[in-house]
């Protein structure tokens, strides 16, 4: 009697005696992972992470310098036809990290700032970006900074006439890191074009 009960508490399947009792274990050993592969997938990870951060970072650049080049353009658009409508000269300082507009006294024979309007005062680029300046084909030095403080006759490296008519100039934002920029160009007729550093044509 007790090897029958013995054999009737074991389940009986078609292809012998039931193995429900072992399959948790070779599941669970299976289902696992060894610390190898476990640290396989965590630098591929980190490295398909590292790419996201720096291609983000650089698109991220390149549209600062977009943005620059871009409102730098659209101000002197502006100022030239204010010095149409207006009659009146405008002048344009440069310095390595930002630039300011002036407005001409024809009574006072002095450039002066416009303090009726804050687009056209002394602005600065971000900290990672720079400015170059040529014209005419010639590299112009440029200050570290505009220091608007102690300083009675200002010198606009760039006019723009009442006539219309601009310095023809080309100003290279770049960023400090790699080089990587873009050029503002100005003809004398007021024509402004933004190009690649890389692009640029004589």
């Amino acid at each position: 009697m007790a090897s029958l009960a013995a054999k009737t508490s074991m389940p009986i399947s078609a292809t012998g005696p039931s193995t429900e009792r072992q399959l948790p274990t070779a599941v669970a050993r299976s289902a696992g992972f060894t610390l190898l592969e476990l640290l396989v997938v965590v630098t591929i990870i980190g490295i398909f992470v590292g790419v996201a951060v720096l291609s983000i970072g650089i698109t991220g650049d390149a549209r600062a310098i977009e943005r620059e080049a871009f409102r730098l353009t659209s101000l002197l658009a502006l100022v030239r036809e204010e010095a149409l409508m207006q009659n009146r000269d405008y002048g344009l300082q440069f310095s390595e990290s930002g630039y300011r507009f002036y407005l001409y006294d024809n009574l006072q024979l002095a450039w002066l700032e416009s303090e009726a309007d804050e687009m056209l005062a002394t602005y600065g680029l971000d900290g990672e970006l720079s400015l170059a300046l040529s014209i005419e084909d010639r590299v112009v030095e440029l200050g570290t900074s505009i220091d608007t403080e102690g300083i009675d006759l200002p010198q606009p490296q760039i006019l723009i006439l009442s006539t219309g008519e601009m310095t023809p100039f080309e100003a290279t934002l770049y960023r400090d890191v790699d080089g990587a920029g873009r050029i503002v160009r100005a003809g004398f007729d007021g024509t402004l074009e933004i190009l690649d550093d890389d692009l640029r044509t004589q």
